[in-house]
């Protein structure tokens, strides 16, 4: 059986050394919630490339939680988001690609949960598979998106 505190220590390390693998470059949100005095509620789009695997681009989604809390930073967002992820030039495989890697990390509340995005490859079908999670350090949730994309020749060649 695992150790729960050695686990809490290193999820915590984890969160502080740097919530972001990849920086994402925000394309923009959409209100969702109208709030007469405060913040509106939004789901908001950015996008990345895969650090690793050059030819990859993908794009996220997620929902965002308004209010006064959301202006300082308290408010905890929904673990509700959506990934698309596509080839956008020629793909370059490294010699070593592991097995399952995060590409993409971004906190969604002040304290310890944040969204991330594995890449795992599935050789058998020579596929990329990106798969998008809400995690905490103690519980994540159920709610996930994934996206593939094959690797297959780019341009006419």
């Amino acid at each position: 059986m695992r150790n729960p505190v050695k686990a809490v220590v290193l999820n915590l390390f984890l969160l502080l050394a740097g919530p972001s693998l990849v920086p994402a470059e925000d394309l923009g949100c959409l209100d969702t919630t109208f709030k007469l005095l405060s913040p509106n509620d939004s789901v908001c789009v950015s996008a990345f490339e895969d650090p690793k695997v050059a030819g990859v681009t993908c794009h996220i989604s997620q929902a965002r939680k308004g209010g006064w809390a959301s202006v300082v930073g308290l408010t905890e967002d929904p673990s509700r988001f959506s990934i698309a992820c596509r080839q956008t030039g020629p793909v370059t495989l490294p010699a070593k690609l592991p097995a399952q890697q995060n590409v993409f990390s971004e906190k969604t509340s002040a304290f310890f949960k944040n969204t991330k995005v594995i890449r795992m490859f599935d050789k058998k079908h020579n596929t990329l598979v990106y798969l998008a999670i809400s995690k905490r350090v103690i519980e994540g949730s159920p709610d996930n998106a994934i996206s593939t994309v094959p690797i297959m020749p780019w341009g006419g060649k």
